[in-house]
């Protein structure tokens, strides 16, 4: 018993077109003189040889199944005849796209996120795809969305805390190759092939999405305050160097914190700071 694919050639179709004929003229003939009862007998073989014929295109091929009985499979683009007891099953070998619905599922954290995935695949065994499992076409829809909700629970959506840790959204690289590899894993019991895998959509789902904004949003406000506070401590640093440096100018410590203080509010105000001159002499 094969338990593996087995790649054949049957026979040339055109070769068996002349016997068809042939019969097909003896029959015809028959039927128009007082021979209609020959022309029945050459019916029957006429039938099953016209049967027999099938053509396999480009990237597509034929399973071969006799009483069943696995026969082999026809990759071999052609016009062909088989047996015409053969069931011939069309498996096609081009690549195909699968793009997911957007599955609701939790990453690593527990926050429900949004996501899809883009697959691109193609039959390479046509004996599993045909008979490993019931569906091949279901079994990847099905064996996808599983993949993605195991990789995807671990895996956080983001982490603000630690930007070095791989996330969902900006290890996508990483995320990618470790999808691929998961899905190829389940894939692979039913002949199947995957060119590519990667996210398609990713997204916070719609429950926690303007929550998870406006987090961003403030991390982000406290990043940009921590550089701007880093640059004005080093821009009044500057400034109370040059000055002792020049001489221009000599300040106590009293009058050194107010300039600090001036200026660190002058530098790290949102707004522009509306000046006051000063008319009097520096102690008043």
């Amino acid at each position: 018993m094969i338990t593996q694919e087995k790649i054949v050639v049957p026979k040339s179709g055109y070769a068996m077109i002349l016997s068809f004929l042939v019969l097909l003229s003896i029959t015809v003939v028959s039927f128009f003189t007082d021979f209609a009862l020959l022309g029945l007998i050459f019916l029957v073989p006429m039938l099953l040889i016209a049967s027999g014929f099938f053509i396999v295109n480009p990237n597509g091929s034929k399973v071969l199944v006799l009483f069943g009985s696995y026969q082999g499979t026809v990759k071999k683009n052609g016009f062909y005849w088989a047996n015409p007891f053969l069931i011939k099953t069309a498996v096609s070998l081009r690549a195909r796209n699968f793009d997911s619905e957007r599955l609701k599922v939790n990453d690593k954290l527990g926050n429900p996120i949004m996501i899809s995935v883009i697959l691109v695949w193609q039959v390479r065994d046509t004996f599993r795809a045909a008979f490993d499992v019931d569906d091949y076409e279901k079994f990847v829809r099905v064996q996808s969305d599983a993949a993605v909700r195991k990789m995807a629970g671990t895996y956080p959506y983001d982490n603000m805390d630690d930007p070095s840790e791989i996330t969902l959204r900006s290890g996508m690289e990483e995320v990618n190759v470790r999808l691929e590899a998961e899905i190829t894993e389940r894939l692979e019991i039913a002949g199947i092939h995957v060119v590519e895998a990667r996210i398609g959509y990713l997204a916070y789902a719609t429950e926690i999405a303007s929550a998870m904004l406006r987090r961003q949003q403030a991390t982000a406000i406290v990043a940009a305050r921590h550089k701007i506070v880093e640059g004005a401590v080093g821009m009044v640093e500057m400034a109370l160097e040059e000055l002792s440096k020049k001489q221009i100018i000599d300040l106590d410590e009293d009058k050194k914190a107010a300039m600090v203080s001036n200026l660190m509010v002058v530098l790290c105000s949102d707004k522009d700071a509306s000046p006051v001159l000063n008319t009097g002499t520096l102690n008043s």
